[in-house]
């Protein structure tokens, strides 16, 4: 419970850090700040909050992920719905408790899926790749194994 309260603390201070001063309402690649993920996703990607609060109680959220290539997210679950368009690159994602990469389909840029709660999943960036997340607060992942939380390592 301490480790969520600290993730929610730190990512609190991703969005302030992002959205501080006026707030904007349309962004050019360029105006899109970015910054390190939450303690629950692996060091190496970078995070950007374009609309909302992931971790307030209620609200809609907008994120982008910006991965190198070979970036692998472990099996995990949402209890909310998780709406993801590929905005750039490619992005391998599989089905399931276990990281299966012959499994995964591939999904180009301008692809969209949505995840609905408690649909185990993985993923993978082939090359570099920019996704964006949108949904309903709060953003929470649940790893499959607890052993593959970076928050806990």
């Amino acid at each position: 419970m301490k480790k969520m309260l600290l993730a929610a603390f730190l990512m609190s201070a991703v969005i302030l850090l992002a959205q501080s001063g006026k707030p904007q309402n349309t962004f050019t690649p360029n105006q899109i700040k970015w910054g390190p993920p939450p303690p629950f996703v692996a060091a190496g990607a970078q995070l950007a909050v374009l609309e909302g609060d992931p971790t307030a109680s209620t609200g809609d959220y907008t994120i982008r992920l910006k991965m190198p290539g070979g970036y692998k997210i472990a099996p995990h679950w949402h209890p909310k719905r998780e709406n993801v368009t590929v905005i750039s690159g490619s992005f391998k994602v599989g089905m399931g408790d276990k990281f299966e990469a012959a499994k995964m389909g591939t999904f180009p840029a301008g692809s969209f899926a949505y995840l609905d709660p408690e649909m185990h999943h993985y993923a993978m960036a082939l090359g570099p790749t920019v996704v964006q997340v949108h949904g309903m607060s709060p953003l929470q992942f649940n790893y499959v194994n607890p052993a593959d939380d970076p928050s806990k390592k």
